[in-house]
């Protein structure tokens, strides 16, 4: 395998070294995912029938905080890899069932509106530098997409009579702007806080997981009332 693969990646304040526990509050704290999918699928046992695409998403919930603790251990090109892929697989993922579980489109214009807001998340970073060279927000960048499709697709609910999902979905959202804020500040923050404040993007993250997953598993494809808080 190319060496460069096990090159050491410092990107976070509460790394001072390359040793596998250099980054001990960053790797726990990434437990809160496993908690929410563990408290989603709970919630999808006591379902019927099978809400399939929901188990999907916890899934990969699950995988989300096992890349992110790989990566805050190992901190390389390839433990960065298990860290950012399941994040996009769980926000193309989740698009596609907004898309037709909320906004109630047809299949192929779901897939055909998922793949348009993949493409723009793809050049969204060279868009926003050419707007605003050298601001970087300590990586946060690629994650402001995923951002404005909560905020667009909660306010697609309001317009289409869906107020219960819209008001989840811009919870979700809000608690992601507090969790992108803590991730882009991280590095600003180390003089005054030796941990940083990246840990608080893991516990946010896991909130924002746990509202889009239970508001999924609330509208689950039998349209059956269940009692989830979102």
């Amino acid at each position: 395998m190319d060496p460069s693969w096990f090159q050491p990646i410092d990107s976070y304040c509460e790394r001072i070294d390359a040793s596998f526990w250099a980054e001990p509050v960053n790797a726990i704290t990434n437990g809160f995912f496993l908690l929410a999918a563990a408290h989603a699928l709970w919630v999808w046992r006591g379902q019927q029938p099978r809400d399939w695409p929901s188990l999907w998403l916890i899934a990969v919930t699950a995988i989300v905080g096992i890349g992110s603790f790989l990566f805050h251990t190992f901190a390389n090109r390839w433990s960065l890899l298990a860290d950012v892929l399941p994040i996009a697989a769980f926000i193309y993922s989740y698009s596609l069932l907004a898309m037709r579980r909320y906004l109630r489109l047809g299949t192929g214009v779901a897939i055909a509106i998922t793949l348009v807001f993949a493409a723009f998340n793809v050049s969204f970073g060279r868009l926003w530098w050419g707007l605003f060279p050298g601001v970087t927000l300590n990586g946060s960048v690629s994650y402001l997409p995923a951002l404005m499709a909560m905020f667009a697709v909660g306010t697609g609910c309001y317009r289409a009579n869906a107020g219960q999902t819209g008001r989840a979905l811009v919870r979700a959202g809000l608690a992601f702007a507090l969790s992108l804020t803590f991730r882009s500040i991280d590095s600003a923050a180390c003089s005054a806080l030796p941990l940083g404040t990246h840990a608080l993007w893991h516990m946010l993250n896991a909130l924002v997981l746990w509202i889009l997953m239970n508001t999924a598993l609330a509208h689950a494809p039998d349209e059956r009332p269940l009692h989830v808080p979102c």
